[in-house]
């Protein structure tokens, strides 16, 4: 059956969901201050990785004993767990391992496609369904968002060509869409916070020992430990506080698509962070995708829903709204 959104809910969904967007965006540049480049190198990738959900574990476990929450329902556990496989290990492992083989450019253009498939996802697993325009317009912005990774690419001299590396960013891709949206499932009745809360704490008796195993034995440099703690706190706990409640609360098939600004904001971010510069390419680009969103807002409710919201309008100017 398919759930109908108020609208002011749908509307804070879509706010909740642009935030989250924003503090996950900023885990791009963080991530490149944690782990340094080739040239400098400070944390090692896999501890960035597994760290990151450690900490949020352990915040997690602070957060769920000082509010006394109760422990989730027998039904509540298989969501929780699939967001564990695709959120805290699936989507940065099989990340981990495409980067090895690939550029970042070259994987920005497969995982531009996420929100998309997010998209898909809930309409599949949540039944909730939108109109032709909803889909042409989702389609068409994450065109552009790969249209503009390619374009990035190239300017870097890096180029794009199928490798096999693909597949694990496909299946990353499916991991996180899956992830999303199981935990935005039992958000109404667990909450945002404490859903995230249980899914890194599920996830502690393989990230803690790990992070343990892989803490650092030389100097680090204080700009790296910021960015560790930086993508821990906000991108692997704070973030999903008001991202799964605004999948929750607009609807994940509509709210997914705040996700295609991802990588504009990104590039902002890396401004003063990185130093990098902005270009007015970016910014024509991200201006489009914007309005790919805006239109798939509004065109995101069922023809069925939207004649029936409307019915009370025409019938009202044909009384003169007596």
């Amino acid at each position: 059956m398919t759930k109908r959104f108020d609208i002011k809910d749908e509307t804070l969904g879509m706010w909740l969901g642009v935030i989250g967007v924003a503090l996950f965006a900023v885990t791009l540049p963080m991530t490149r201050l944690a782990t340094g480049t080739q040239a400098a190198p400070q944390l090692s990738p896999w501890f960035v990785t597994l760290g990151r959900a450690a900490l949020a574990g352990v915040l997690s476990a602070i957060f769920l004993l000082a509010t006394r929450s109760p422990r989730p329902a027998s039904h509540q556990w298989k969501p929780l767990g699939m967001a564990v496989l695709g959120n805290v290990i699936g989507y940065p492992l099989l990340l981990g391992y495409a980067l090895r083989v690939v550029t970042a450019s070259h994987a920005a253009v497969v995982t531009a496609l996420l929100p998309l498939v997010t998209a898909a996802v809930a309409a599949w697993v949540l039944h909730q369904r939108a109109r032709l325009g909803f889909w042409l317009c989702a389609v068409a912005g994450s065109l552009l968002v790969v249209v503009f990774s390619v374009l990035r690419a190239s300017q870097g001299g890096h180029g794009f060509g199928f490798e096999w590396a693909d597949l694990l960013l496909v299946g990353a891709v499916i991991a996180a869409s899956f992830g999303y949206i199981y935990g935005a499932q039992v958000t109404p009745s667990l909450g945002a916070e404490r859903v995230i809360c249980w899914v890194c704490v599920m996830a502690l008796p393989v990230t803690l020992p790990a992070t343990l195993f892989l803490w650092p034995t030389t100097p680090i440099a204080t700009a790296s430990w910021l960015g560790f703690v930086y993508v821990g706190m906000f991108s692997m706990w704070i973030g999903f506080f008001a991202w799964y409640r605004g999948l929750a609360l607009g609807g994940a098939l509509r709210v997914s698509q705040t996700q295609l600004l991802q990588p504009f904001l990104s590039i902002l971010a890396s401004i003063p962070i990185l130093g990098e510069p902005l270009d007015v390419v970016t910014l024509g680009f991200a201006i489009a995708v914007v309005a790919t969103v805006v239109i798939g807002k509004r065109l995101s409710q069922p023809q069925a829903l939207a004649s029936s919201a409307a019915a009370p309008l025409s019938t009202a100017a044909r009384t003169g709204g007596r």
